[in-house]
């Protein structure tokens, strides 16, 4: 592996709340693709328009992080609604950040749903199938961030939606080449977690829970922002890949 995507979730505050001490703006000259809360989970307005603004100025390129409707649970818990009325909440979200950023000069990349929301279309044939038919209507170019294997990626790649595959660098997996999903998220070490990101990249393996390694195939790394210790792994994770000649860069 000679490129690779680095993406995080950004702009996950609300309101005078902001999520970490400066993390973002240190973590945004790390990343080549950014995912933008688009209020649901969080975010708001001005948050989501200084988010964009600062990826603009940075070279990074930007994408809609849509959740489910819950702020209180920070998108992390998992909310019962039709497909339908799911998608209407995913278009509503993904139009907002699309006007943040065209008010600004700037195309969206990509869209990547958040939490409880991306686990579900993971797993969900109806709603997963619905919100791609949507988005080849709206955008059939747009980047659709998501797990290899799962429900939505199959069908994404089954339509023609064009998938960017991710591998989470701060995340479990087990055999099945899930991640383990937990409201609570530890701290890691960072030497520990740059050494597992870059043996991923150069023997396409990751180690499960089990204690056994999982083959898996991936275009962009994930590192989420509010994970404990977030600034110190994206460092890490940063050096090891500048240090084995990875070049780190947006899949567009």
């Amino acid at each position: 592996m000679h490129t690779v995507d680095f993406n995080s979730d950004m702009g996950e505050g609300f309101g005078p709340w902001t999520l970490g001490d400066g993390v973002d703006n240190a973590l945004m000259g790390l990343i080549s693709s950014a995912n933008i809360a688009t209020g649901f989970h969080a975010g708001d307005p001005g948050t989501m328009r200084r988010t964009v603004e600062q990826a603009r100025l940075r070279g990074v390129a930007i994408g809609a992080h849509p959740g489910f409707r819950d702020l209180v649970g920070f998108g992390r818990r998992h909310i019962h609604t039709s497909p339908q009325e799911l998608v209407d909440d995913v278009l509503y979200q993904l139009g907002a950040l699309r006007e943040m950023a065209r008010v600004q000069g700037v195309a969206l990349q990509h869209v990547k749903p958040h939490g409880a929301l991306y686990m579900h279309l993971a797993r969900n044939e109806e709603a997963a199938r619905l919100l791609v038919q949507n988005l080849q209507r709206l955008e059939p170019e747009l980047l659709l961030y998501c797990m290899p294997g799962s429900v939505i990626w199959r069908i994404a790649v089954e339509l023609g939606q064009p998938v960017i595959r991710e591998f989470y660098a701060d995340r479990d997996y087990d055999l099945s080449g899930s991640i383990v999903f937990t409201r609570t998220v530890r701290a890691h070490d960072p030497v520990q977690v740059a050494a597992r990101v870059l043996h991923a990249c150069r023997e396409g393996v990751v180690r499960t829970v089990e204690g056994e390694d999982l083959v898996i195939e991936f275009d962009s790394i994930c590192l989420h922002s509010d994970t404990p210790g977030a600034l110190a792994l994206g460092q890490a994770i940063r050096g090891v890949l500048e240090g084995a000649d990875i070049r780190v860069l947006a899949p567009r």
